[in-house]
This record gives C-alpha cells, sequence and structure tokens, in this order.
C-alpha cells in the first residue's frame, strides 16, 4: 500500500481519498482552507489527516487534485516541499468550449509542473481521462506517463490498490496526448455516447 497526500478539496480529492482508503492506503488531505480540509479528512475515514498547506507532504506520492489553472502555482508554492516526491497531475486543461486545450501548445500540464518542480521530483500524468463518477463506482483503466520508471511504477501499485488498472502510454511528453483524450472523452459524452457512464480503455484480442 502507498502513503498518499492529495492538494486539494474538491471533488476529485474527496473521490481519490476515499478510493485510497477504501484501498488500504494512507491518506493525508492538504488544503488552503484548513477547515475544509479537516472536515474532508474526517469525512474519507481510515485514519486520514491533515497537512498544513505549502509544508512538506507526508505521503511519498503527492496528487494534485485542483483545476489546471492553479497546478503549476500550487507547486511553485510548495516548492522544495515537494523534494523526492512522486507528483501526480491529474488535471485536464480544457478550453471555454470544451473541444480543446486551454494551452493550444504541444506541452501539457504535467510537463510545466516539471519545469516548476524540484530537479528530483517526479512527475507523472494519471487519472485525466476518466470521469469522476466513474473513478468513484468503476474499475477503469488508468492510463499514465512519466520518465521516472520507478516514480510510475510507484503509481502503478496505487491504481491497483484502487482495484483499476495501469496502462503505460511512455514518457512524460505523452501527457500532452493524454490531455488531448480527456478532450476526447468530452467529445463522446456530449455525441458518440452521449452519458458520462464510460471511460476509455483497452480491449486485447483473444489469444
Amino acid at each position: 500500500m502507498s502513503d498518499i497526500s492529495i492538494i486539494g478539496t474538491g471533488n476529485m480529492a474527496r473521490t481519490l481519498g476515499a478510493r485510497a482508503t477504501a484501498g488500504g492506503n494512507t491518506v493525508e488531505v492538504m488544503g488552503r482552507d484548513q477547515s475544509k480540509a479537516a472536515d474532508l479528512a474526517k469525512t474519507l475515514g481510515g485514519g486520514a489527516t491533515t497537512g498544513e498547506w505549502g509544508t512538506a507532504p507526508a505521503g511519498d506520492i503527492v496528487i494534485l487534485a485542483l483545476l489546471y489553472d492553479g497546478v503549476v502555482p500550487a507547486v511553485t508554492q510548495y516548492g522544495d516541499a515537494l523534494a523526492g516526491k512522486v507528483v501526480v497531475d491529474i488535471s485536464n486543461p480544457f478550453n471555454a468550449t470544451f473541444d480543446g486545450l486551454a494551452h493550444g501548445e504541444e506541452t501539457s500540464i504535467a510537463q510545466e509542473v516539471a519545469k516548476a518542480a524540484p530537479a528530483d521530483a517526479s512527475v507523472v500524468k494519471a487519472f485525466n481521462t476518466v470521469f469522476r463518477h466513474v473513478l468513484e463506482k468503476g474499475r477503469p483503466d488508468v492510463f499514465l506517463a512519466g520518465d521516472d520508471a520507478r516514480a510510475k511504477a510507484a503509481v502503478e501499485a496505487f491504481v491497483g490498490s484502487l482495484g483499476m488498472r495501469p496502462l503505460d502510454v511512455g514518457g512524460l511528453r505523452m501527457a500532452h496526448w493524454l490531455e488531448g483524450a480527456g478532450v476526447v472523452t468530452v467529445g463522446l459524452a456530449n455525441h458518440g455516447v452521449g452519458n458520462l457512464d464510460f471511460s476509455l480503455g483497452i480491449t486485447a484480442l483473444p489469444a
């Protein structure tokens, strides 16, 4: 099992925190509003604790459960407190019409996090292609990207503890395409599928 710190107190923090505690992981919640962080930790149960915003997270894996435009500023504020950590970006930088990426360049929030984080922090992109309620109730495939094999292995083990299947798509530059896949899920929800009750996954041909 893993020691997890979640930076954020919103719906994704709640959902991932609940799955993490149910999977036997140790969870710490960190939020700008300490009372909200404490309330979420209490709701999660399972021995979940709170940490002070901006201080060194207790967990080896730090999940950035923030809106995309707050991710890099938070990493910058934490600074050296993230040294040696596996930092997981789950954000989707959608544009205003949800049919493209807000940054409009061949980069990703995860790649920008890697620029802002301490040199010995390892950044992984994960969870962004799965709708929140599917994370809450289902067992979806979770695509992930990163440059550090040990960091990806740690995230894969965490994903496995949630009862989900981790699938490695390659190096951190692939995070750009995972963010694009997040746009595809919204397009499918609005058109081809018509609802949010699905996730992208891999089906292998029978041997």
